[in-house]
């Protein structure tokens, strides 16, 4: 065994190297610059650890998070026999401690010290450091250079300004995990290390299963469901909003969850105790926003979940990067929705110009990743421009996508449109200019999107490429070239829909498939019910809280009350009539009833719910409760009907006589009475353009209050 791997088996116990690491580290002994692209768990970290333990001097190194610092700095004393090896030096210190830290160094017992870039930048700390021996810096999340970056931060681009105060001849190693070639090249540039030797590993995490699921309102239930199948496994769930990490960790817990939240807004003590916790498998969720993880070694993180919308492909993939260090395979999962995107470029538009403009670039390409049917990694692999290859890459099982492959379309002839017309050349063309200028044909569904759709297909399969120097724009290569004089089909798959329109009304969080004879037993019944009443069929029950029932078979009122759609009016009434059919239903056919999870809450939805009804029964306007609540009318609306539908009274007629007359009221009631269907959208085709869809919406909630409940 050399030199180098016995240092290792000393100070980490290691008895190999992994990726590019023994090359990093020769490089950097060897009085090199280096720039370092290794993925997230591929150790980049021992590239400057070992080199600094091994060389005289202390080694600096520049890291953005605390909880960074402070994990890198608890793993190296846990390894070594002296306390000082390293030091932190950031606005966490107290004076006196600032003080013993320095000493430490001034005194050569300190091989790394962790500065912060904010402090690095003080007249104090560079008077500091222009004075001991550094062997050399390390600057890592070098992305954060990069105004390209998803994680810019400006105190990074006066690094290089620093080093020249300190000591020009410094030799630097720079190490990211995320950053596309447009990042790569802007790192490089502003810490003029032009002649560094660039040691870059594979992007592709083989071990990784990626999965995007569209968010909606059974999302909760859908997460601790996903959880629940992985029991005794350490997870992280990251969030957008300390209120939201707040919120979904007390859910977690109420349902048996253990789980911790972690987000800046904490109290550095309790923070700090959590995320301890986490890392000691005290507590296997933790719940989080982006701030928590970086640099976090726990190698058997299970699974990542994406609660809300990342704001970029680079971010997503550093997080989801924090499962399965140790090779094992996890599951990576995101729950998207165009809302949550929408909210996201909302507040960016609040942004100044620059930042604005990359944070809105880098969140479509979240909005692309999502939506597309394109294999996951080979997406991601194409973003971060490495070339994916099938004969290594073999992940037929290992995402969505792959799993459950959309049919295939031939768009050869949309390719030759697309090249002939705006490729003949090398010239580049803005991809916003571009797709403004290819023809739309409804009646062939030659839409937009499915322009967009093909062009993503071609930059991901290498025909198109991104412009280095304008990243808007778009080039052909040279494979795009050939592509069409060695090639007759080009395959394409249409993107996945997670829009509203598409999303399942009222879902139904599903435990098998549904049963059909007892869900048409439940439907004879529910008839009966309402002929009995001279009713329609769905002022009884909707027919997604039958189809509940035939998944969860209720044979008690407690049981009931779980179903869909249900509330305790309903229960009341029709609960004991359901109850018992399904009980013989259950003996006629020896049925055994399923494990049920249901969800359960902290009870504030219900405390707004109930400030909603007092609202109404105080008669104040609908548009005044909206703009109070701080949501938009149509959101109101829904949880109007979803207060009626489960069978609570609601008395709107305070306001519906403000906007109907009674020959309109009576006109609908009619229709609502004799109509099979309580579709919206029936109605709307049915009174051609009389009634738009909030009068609609406004006079079903007044006629199923008044009828049914």
């Amino acid at each position: 065994m050399d030199n180098l791997k016995l240092s290792l088996k000393k100070h980490f116990g290691f008895n190999e190297f992994k990726n590019h690491q023994e090359s990093v580290i020769k490089n950097l002994l060897e009085g090199n610059d280096s720039f370092v692209i290794m993925p997230t768990g591929g150790g980049k970290s021992l590239c400057y650890q070992l080199p600094a333990l091994i060389m005289d001097g202390t080694a600096i190194v520049i890291s953005p998070l605390i909880a960074l610092m402070k994990n890198q700095v608890d793993l190296i004393r846990a390894s070594s026999t002296d306390y000082s090896t390293a030091h932190v030096l950031n606005s966490t210190l107290t004076s006196q401690e600032v003080l013993n830290v320095k000493e430490d160094v001034v005194n050569n017992k300190t091989k790394l010290l962790y500065i912060a870039p904010e402090t690095l930048s003080k007249t104090e700390t560079i008077d500091f450091l222009k004075s001991i021996k550094i062997s050399f810096l390390a600057i890592d999340e070098a992305h954060c250079i990069s105004e390209w970056g998803h994680d810019f931060r400006p105190e990074y681009r006066k690094i290089r300004e620093i080093i020249e105060l300190i000591d020009n001849k410094l030799k630097i190693v720079a190490l990211t995990a995320t950053a596309t070639p447009k990042v790569q090249d802007d790192i490089v540039k502003n810490l003029k290390i032009n002649n560094s030797k660039v040691f870059k590993s594979s992007f592709n995490r083989p071990n990784l299963f990626y999965e995007v699921r569209g968010k909606n309102e059974s999302t909760d239930l859908d997460l601790i469901k996903f959880i629940k199948s992985k029991p005794n496994q350490s997870g992280i769930i990251y969030c957008l909003s300390r209120k939201k990490v707040e919120g979904l960790s007390e859910l977690l817990n109420i349902n048996g969850i253990n789980s911790l939240p972690y987000h800046a807004g904490l109290e550095k003590k309790i923070r700090e105790e959590n995320q301890d916790k986490f890392l000691r498998d005290d507590c296997s969720i933790i719940v989080a926003t982006i701030a928590f993880g970086m640099g976090i070694d726990k190698p058997d993180v299970r699974f990542v979940v994406h609660y809300d919308v990342p704001k970029s492909i680079e971010g997503y993939y550093q997080e989801t990067g924090r499962a399965g260090r140790d090779g094992i395979v996890s599951h990576c999962l995101m729950f998207y929705s165009d809302e949550d995107a929408d909210k996201l470029e909302k507040l960016l538009s609040k942004k100044k110009s620059s930042e604005k403009e990359v944070g809105i670039m880098l969140l479509k390409e979240v909005k692309n990743f999502a939506k597309s049917s394109i294999s996951r990694r080979k997406y991601l692999l194409s973003y971060f421009g490495e070339k994916y290859d099938p004969n290594i890459h073999n992940d037929s099982s290992m995402d969505d996508n792959s799993k459950n492959p959309k049919e295939k379309i031939n768009a050869i002839e949309k390719l030759k449109f697309l090249i002939f017309n705006f490729f003949k050349s090398d010239k580049k063309i803005s991809f916003k200019e571009l797709i403004n200028a290819l023809p739309v044909e409804d009646e062939n569904e030659i839409t937009r999107d499915f322009w967009k759709t093909l062009i993503t297909h071609c930059i991901v399969d290498g025909i198109l490429i991104r412009d280095i120097n304008d990243i808007g724009s778009l080039k052909i290569t040279d494979y795009g070239k050939q592509y069409l004089n060695e090639q007759d089909k080009f395959d394409i798959s249409i993107d996945n829909d997670f829009s509203v329109e598409n999303r399942p009304k009222h879902t139904s969080v599903k435990t098998g498939v549904i049963d059909n004879n007892l869900m048409n037993k439940l439907i004879i019944l529910r008839k009966e019910i309402a002929k009995k009443n001279s009713l329609p069929p769905y002022a009884i029950l909707q027919e997604f809280s039958l189809e509940d029932m035939t998944y969860k078979y209720p044979t008690s009122i407690k049981e009931f009350k779980n179903i869909n759609g249900v509330g305790e009016g309903k229960v009341n009434k029709f609960g004991n009539y359901f109850i018992k059919l399904i009980k013989e239903y259950i003996e006629d056919n020896q049925i055994q009833k399923p494990d049920e999870l249901v969800l359960r809450t902290s009870g504030k939805k219900s405390s707004k719910k109930l400030s909603l009804i007092q609202n109404i029964d105080k008669k104040i306007p609908l548009d005044e409760i909206s703009d109070s609540r701080g949501i938009e009318f149509n959101e109101l609306l829904s949880e109007l009907e979803s207060i009626v539908f489960s069978g609570t009274k609601l008395d709107i007629d305070y306001y519906l006589e403000e906007i109907l007359d009674e020959d309109q009221q009576e006109e609908l009631k009619e229709y609502f009475l004799e109509s099979e269907s309580e579709d919206i959208s029936d109605a709307l085709k049915e009174f051609d353009g009389d009634y738009d869809e909030e009068e609609l919406r406004l006079y079903r909630i007044k006629f199923l209050n008044d009828v049914s409940n």
